[in-house]
């Protein structure tokens, strides 16, 4: 959804966002937003890819095969992608190169919902990167929190989210990744942001049960995002949506429990398949994006594609094994 000149574009694309506000409350005032917002049914709970961001072997940001992953995703039966979250090694591109990405994103989206993460550890770089990102497709916006100043104030926090809640009204969720960030999104701050419409809800990548249990139960009008696949069956059980890293290597089979849960099936057996394939997959790419590269690579049938620095490249060992894991994948 684009913003021009501060308003939001159309019912339809407000209607279309992850939020689940009505479109009056998209579209109008800034109040009385607890009672307006409303869950999004199938726009709610769908699938986002965490994804990956190629690089050519002189380590520059390759669009081409940036929108060969897209149309991947696409074909593998993503409902949406996260671009440049913590998977698409966001904090290793400048601000210019941020800008291309989103752009290729939105462009190319191939009519998957496109969530940007703009974040940066300063406010104007944010602002900037969040303008951007509406004005060129982005349907939505997965916001970290200013990192490094470990476990700022809540009046602080509240102050720099709501200052971006009033200049860039596209869906805006909060990333609570505090393993990185230094920053836990707690239940007050969402609370001292419930005012603004466009507050679509979290992603939650910290992996801790009972803490998404409280924020699923604590927020049903949000939709707070499971960002990993042992919260899966409570985010399902509760109308949420996820938010994985899984679908890069795993896209089909995280397509496959989504598509049963909107058929009205029983998604725990494709749940199980796709668990069964990411331990494999864990088991020999760890969370390292050159492995995981690679392995994409070998999935697509395309030339591979680099990670930066400081994460080291594919060995010859780990090709050999992600070979073979491709392999045992196929079996499943």
């Amino acid at each position: 959804m684009k913003v021009i000149d501060g308003d939001t574009m159309t019912r339809r694309e407000a209607m279309g966002t992850i939020g689940g506000a009505v479109a009056g409350a998209m579209l109008g005032a800034t109040t009385s937003a607890f009672a307006e917002r409303k869950p999004g049914a199938a726009t709610k709970t769908l699938q986002w890819t965490a994804s990956l961001t190629p690089c050519d072997k002189n380590l520059k940001f390759d669009p081409g095969a940036f929108r060969d992953m897209l149309s991947w995703f696409k074909q593998q039966g993503a409902g949406g992608i996260v671009v440049l979250g913590t998977t698409g090694e966001f904090p290793s591109f400048s601000v210019a190169e941020r800008k291309q990405i989103a752009e290729v994103a939105g462009k190319h989206k191939q009519g998957m919902n496109v969530i940007v993460n703009p974040g940066t550890s300063n406010f104007p770089e944010t602002l900037e990167l969040s303008r951007h990102a509406a004005d060129h497709g982005a349907d939505g916006l997965l916001v970290i929190p200013p990192f490094y100043y470990n476990e700022p104030s809540l009046d602080g926090l509240t102050r720099y989210y709501s200052m971006l809640f009033e200049q860039v009204h596209v869906p805006i969720s909060l990333y609570h990744i505090p393993g990185t960030s230094g920053v836990s999104i707690k239940h007050e701050l969402l609370r001292s942001l419930m005012h603004y419409p466009h507050l679509a809800g979290i992603k939650d990548s910290t992996g801790d049960a009972p803490g998404y249990l409280g924020f699923v139960q604590s927020f049903p009008e949000l939709n707070m995002c499971a960002g990993t696949n042992n919260n899966l069956e409570v985010a399902l059980d509760h109308g949420m949506g996820a938010i994985l890293a899984d679908g890069n290597l795993s896209a089909r089979l995280s397509a496959d429990v989504f598509n049963a849960y909107h058929a009205n099936q029983d998604y725990k057996p494709a749940l199980a398949r796709l668990r069964a394939a990411q331990r494999v997959w864990w088991s020999v790419v760890g969370y390292s994006f050159g492995p995981m590269k690679y392995a994409l690579s070998l999935q697509m049938g395309v030339a591979p594609t680099y990670q930066r620095p400081p994460y080291p490249d594919v060995t010859d060992a780990q090709k050999v094994a992600i070979k073979s894991a491709l392999d045992q994948i196929k079996d499943l």
